[in-house]
């Protein structure tokens, strides 16, 4: 066993290479504003080395760093009156802390609402006059708990209080409508939504869970932006795929607006309520469109060939959206013209583009997005990029770590396994109760496609992944155990088990739902999803890196898996770090990336 202590690799005392300034340079989110002050704006940039909030006066264009701590910050709200930025205090990462506040202009931190004790954030709402606020809050003993804040002061109101899921979706324009999602039926893949008084009585209910062959999810995009309204903007499922419509929880009146896009669509409300901004995601790719109520008509929002990140329509009319394809890097744009936000310093390079594969699969056509040195031709060391969630997907989009390796003489595939959004409901939802090994055998065929083609070198392929992704890893190598050169796996589950015991709330939720059951319920179908099940198989390197604050893929479970490839004296490498699921400090992310590749280089012949 080798415990790695991170200390820099490279190639001696020439420049700082490519894939290394692309995690250096300053990156920004979309920014946030303040509904009733749009000047005020929040945002989230590493431009001095560490992921923090910043504030935005876009009337002076003052910039402030608003947070500063060593692990970093990037949970924050900004209140509607642009007075308060609302963050979330953590210890090294674990996610579970306490809301604070600041003046939007500086000052002192303090505590946003007496009475509650530390929890995990479970959504939160503020009310127009900057102190009255809808709070969520998770906890082993508790479930989930809700919590109404005045800003006269007092104690907070509890309003809810379930055993499994839920979170705060929007407040009304007015303060007057609360809207919750919940799983109280115990689907936590698939939500209902409450719409409630201040008061906690309920006002409405809607349901898709019910009276189906098939349970459908909910979620709730917002209430429109007028006083008095009680339109809800609602995703549905109920054509198979993530759609909007309207729902009036005053009169129970839906409005199916019936968008003629393929693939998934959210939406969100432009400020005056006239019209919604769409956001349009089909086969990795993602644009924007603009739907007016009056006329019904659909109208593209001009954007690049790429993924939008996020979008978000101003009181001007304009709208503002994060982009970036997997060639060129994320920048903040406006239809009005220009770069919004253009942080100085040192710019990423570029990358190169994806290209798009198709391969029959055991549950239908699965997409991989393949990247490849420019001009190479195969066979080439190859790494399956596998990502997290995994109720995500990849896209074309700007991506650092597969374009270091990329950089390094690697192709990088990534897959859209069964499992992944974007793709239809009965794609997202086919893992059930096979966790793992349905994904990995959509891994499978993408890999048989790779070496059949020529891309890939059958003796030097690589599994990879963080989260979910590292999860798969693990199990990968140790089910697949002959066709795997190498295994990097960072901030896994190993052993799903223990994992389920330790991980936070929530995430117990999405297991049961996912097992049909807990480990005592279902043992079977926890074993024959767990790596530690399969470690003794194992016969490629496997490098790991944890940190040791995380809640959602707990510590205890990484060391029982490595103690077991310590005890048969297996090749492996374990790097931990102070953080919880990933780091936010870029000298962290750059020193673990080495590490992968110095793992990779040593070990592949």
């Amino acid at each position: 066993m080798t415990e790695s202590n991170g200390a820099p690799r490279g190639a001696g005392g020439g420049s700082m290479p490519d894939w290394e300034k692309r995690f250096r340079a300053p990156r920004v989110s979309l920014p946030d504003w303040a509904e009733d002050a749009p000047d005020r704006s929040l945002f989230v940039s590493n431009a001095t080395g560490t992921y923090e909030l910043y504030a935005w006066d876009r009337a002076t264009g003052e910039q402030r760093r608003a947070t500063d701590r060593p692990n970093g910050t990037t949970d924050g709200v900004l209140s509607p009156d642009g007075e308060w930025i609302w963050w979330f205090s953590d210890k090294d990462g674990d996610e579970f802390g306490v809301w604070l506040r600041q003046p939007f202009g500086g000052g002192d931190d303090v505590p946003a609402v007496d009475g509650l004790e530390a929890s995990y954030p479970a959504g939160l709402a503020i009310g127009r006059d900057g102190s009255t606020a809808v709070v969520g809050r998770s906890t082993d003993e508790d479930g989930t708990t809700i919590h109404v804040v005045r800003g006269g002061g007092g104690a907070p109101q509890e309003i809810y209080r379930h055993r499994e899921s839920a979170g705060v979706g929007d407040l009304s324009h007015d303060g007057t409508l609360i809207a919750i999602e919940h799983t109280e039926h115990g689907d936590a893949m698939h939500s209902a939504l409450r719409v409630v008084r201040p008061d906690g009585t309920t006002v409405a209910e809607l349901d898709d869970t019910k009276g189906g062959s098939q349970e459908l999810g909910l979620e709730v995009l917002g209430f429109a932006p007028v006083d008095g309204d009680t339109r809800l903007l609602v995703g549905h499922q109920r054509r198979g795929r993530w759609e909007p419509m309207v729902w009036d929880v005053a009169s129970g009146e839906e409005t199916d607006l019936a968008l003629d896009l393929p693939g998934d669509v959210s939406a969100e409300w432009y400020p005056d309520g006239s019209a919604l901004l769409v956001a349009h995601s089909f086969e990795a790719r993602s644009d924007l469109w603009r739907y007016e109520f009056g006329s019904g008509a659909l109208t593209r929002v001009e954007t690049p060939p790429g993924t939008v990140s996020g979008a978000t329509a101003r009181p001007d009319g304009s709208v503002e959206y994060l982009w970036s394809s997997a060639a060129e890097p994320s920048v903040v744009r406006s239809t009005s013209g220009g770069v919004v936000l253009d942080p100085p310093g040192l710019k990423a390079p570029v990358s190169v583009p994806v290209e798009d594969v198709w391969v029959e699969g055991p549950g239908g056509r699965i997409h991989a997005l393949v990247q490849k040195p420019a001009g190479a031709t195969g066979p080439l060391p190859t790494v399956f990029e596998v990502h997290g969630g995994p109720t995500w997907h990849d896209s074309d989009s700007f991506a650092a770590g597969p374009a270091a390796w990329v950089d390094h003489g690697y192709a990088v595939v990534r897959v859209n396994y069964r499992g992944s959004t974007g793709y239809g409901r009965e794609w997202t939802d086919a893992l059930k109760h096979r966790v793992g090994l349905i994904e990995l055998e959509d891994v499978s065929a993408v890999r048989e496609w790779a070496v059949s083609s020529g891309l890939a070198d059958p003796d030097r392929l690589v599994l990879a992944g963080g989260s979910w992704g590292g999860y798969l890893t693990l199990l990968g190598v140790g089910t697949q155990p002959d066709v795997w050169a190498l295994g990097l796996a960072a901030v896994p589950v190993a052993d799903y088990v223990t994992a389920y015991h330790d991980e936070m709330e929530a995430l117990k939720a999405l297991d049961r739902t996912l097992f049909g059951g807990t480990p005592e319920e279902v043992p079977d179908r926890f074993t024959a999803s767990s790596p530690l099940t399969y470690v003794d198989e194992v016969k490629a390197p496997v490098y790991i890196s944890a940190g040791v604050n995380d809640p959602r893929c707990p510590i205890r479970q990484i060391d029982n898996y490595v103690d077991r490839l310590v005890a048969r004296g297996a090749t492996h490498e374990v790097y931990r770090y102070d953080a919880g699921h990933g780091s936010l400090v870029v000298e962290e992310r750059i020193k673990q990336v080495r590490l992968e590749l110095d793992f990779a280089a040593r070990h592949l012949s």
